[in-house]
């Protein structure tokens, strides 16, 4: 055990309820350092963060993918088979990763569970994501690239189009579940969205049913949201766009009708609670419980859409940690996304519990 192991493993058992706050300042660590050392005793075993964690504390474990995300934005008309103006930017992307995020700048103890290229890529991503995120169980694969996902937006900043290469989740290892057990027993909630392969997207469902852990599944896209099996018995919360949906659902969705009976069929498949997003229209909830209904979006100006499905769930799950309702933990995450469209960040920068309680009473109060 290394000497700064020793200096936390020490803290935590003369305080169990001390916080990594109050852990870094005695110890003169980094918060970053302090998550890292707190999770290497986690993995070896030698300390059980349910027991160790200040009351405050709600911990996030975020599984599926962080990517390179680059962004490019038309500046005219789209023009096929020719040259168009535009501009690029380069950003930390994947779904778990952007959730994940998004939790940590609203004051969730966040970690990220996930497949990286040992190259400058995804150095890059883990350099710019742990100020929020504790990454340490992020695992770096020799010989693959890091995941990369490219949009194109028109020049009002809807998506076009969307390109992704995520053959690194491929590497992802039969004994998933047994290699990251103590993260994921930790955690008060697990994201999982669908980057992973089908088996260990079922063997985590299974598993997180079975040990009672309470799981939000992400859909990611239509293609992707195919890899679910067809019992969602022990999905807590089921958040898709109606494209997803319809994917799950095996059905067209074209009136607001149709966006219930979605929600209903995905719900007998054995999700408790269903979200369908239907862009600047808003969302409309389901749950098994019969509560329903539907929430619209405020008119507000766009800088970009990119990142707004991500920092939604990420509020829905901050609302539900909080012990909200279902209603307003929607409206909560609706709030988040609306703070991310104004923003030409995919997770904005200025996201935080103050910004969004701001947002919150601004278009729902």
């Amino acid at each position: 055990m290394s000497h700064q192991e020793r200096l936390i493993l020490n803290l935590i058992e003369s305080n169990p309820s001390i916080s990594k706050q109050a852990m870094a300042k005695k110890t003169g660590l980094s918060l970053h350092e302090v998550n890292e050392t707190i999770d290497s005793l986690i993995q070896t075993g030698k300390i059980d963060k349910r027991k160790c964690k200040a009351p405050e504390e709600r911990t996030i474990l975020c599984i599926g993918g962080a990517n390179v995300d680059q962004k490019i934005q038309v500046l005219k008309n789209l023009t096929f088979e020719t040259s168009n103006p535009a501009v690029s930017k380069k950003s930390r992307g994947g779904v778990a990763r952007n959730v994940a995020e998004n939790l940590g700048r609203l004051g969730f103890n966040s970690s990220l569970l996930s497949y990286i290229g040992d190259d400058a890529e995804g150095k890059w991503l883990l350099q710019n994501s742990k100020n929020y995120v504790n990454t340490a169980p992020t695992k770096v694969i020799h010989g693959k690239t890091t995941g990369s996902y490219t949009a194109v937006l028109d020049r009002d900043g809807q998506m076009l189009l969307a390109l992704s290469d995520m053959e690194i989740y491929d590497a992802v290892e039969e004994d998933f579940i047994k290699v990251n057990w103590n993260y994921l027993r930790n955690a008060d909630i697990v994201l999982l969205d669908t980057n992973f392969p089908r088996n260990i997207i079922e063997q985590l469902i299974t598993s997180c049913r079975e040990h009672k852990i309470p799981l939000c599944v992400a859909t990611v896209s239509a293609f992707k949201a195919e890899k679910l099996p067809e019992s969602l018995e022990g999905v807590t919360w089921l958040i898709a766009n109606h494209i997803e949906a319809e994917a799950l659902s095996k059905m067209k969705i074209q009136t607001e009708g149709d966006f219930f009976r979605a929600a209903e069929i995905i719900l007998h498949m054995g999700a408790d609670n269903v979200v369908i997003t239907r862009g600047n229209l808003g969302l409309i909830f389901f749950t098994k419980d019969g509560e329903a209904g539907a929430l619209i979006a405020p008119d507000i100006s766009v800088t970009d859409v990119t990142g707004a499905g991500d920092s939604l769930i990420a509020g829905i799950l901050f609302g539900y940690l909080k012990g909200l309702s279902i209603e307003d933990a929607c409206k909560v995450g609706v709030s988040c996304s609306l703070i991310t469209i104004q923003s030409n960040e995919t997770v904005s920068t200025e996201l935080s519990p103050q910004k969004l309680i701001g947002a919150f009473q601004k278009y729902f109060r």
